[in-house]
């Protein structure tokens, strides 16, 4: 039995959903508070995830950042080495898709070259009337960017668990694959 932890850094614009989402994972998707305040400073929350077909588990650590660029700029010390990334916006909004180029740049200055496996997430997929982003255009950034992607409704609990389970399975296999380079090198 392994247990692994990873700090998982919840990033994108203001009001995408970042920390409906990861309260709706964290409490197993139970809680979904209709209003919430803007998120000033980092928030943690800390959720462990059971790996299928093993006994191991990957504790997250789930960093919700602030959105609004003036406030971003505060709290980047506080990423520290982010494990994963989870970069969300809002399906209804074009714009904070646009701007998720953006927080790949500032991701990936910040990690210095480290290798951060990603998902993007659209939410906000109830409201499809209002859609602005097509799925279609989303994957294929997310692909280009190496990234996996998800579209969730936090409003009403659909899909939210996925991007981050996706997310743990990822670090779990890396986890593994570093195990079997470095028994590899031993002599024997």
């Amino acid at each position: 039995m392994v247990k692994l932890r990873a700090r998982c850094l919840l990033a994108g614009d203001a009001a995408v959903g970042k920390s409906s989402l990861s309260h709706i994972f964290y409490s197993d998707g139970s809680l979904f508070q209709k209003n919430y305040s803007m998120t000033t400073g980092v928030e943690l929350l800390v959720k462990s995830v059971s790996i299928p077909e093993t006994n191991d588990t990957v504790e997250l650590y789930i960093l919700d950042t602030p959105g609004k660029d003036t406030l971003v700029d505060g709290c980047e010390k506080m990423w520290g080495e982010p494990s994963l990334l989870c970069l969300v916006f809002d399906l209804t909004n074009e714009q904070s898709f646009v701007n998720c180029g953006g927080w790949m740049e500032r991701v990936r200055a910040h990690c210095q070259g480290l290798h951060v496996p990603g998902v993007l997430v659209g939410n906000k997929s109830d409201l499809s009337a209002r859609r602005e982003v097509q799925a279609s255009v989303a994957r294929e950034w997310a692909q280009s960017q190496g990234l996996e992607y998800h579209e969730t409704s936090a409003k009403e609990m659909e899909n939210c668990d996925a991007p981050l389970l996706s997310l743990a399975l990822a670090f779990h296999s890396l986890y593994q694959e570093h195990r079997e380079n470095i028994q590899n090198l031993s002599p024997g």
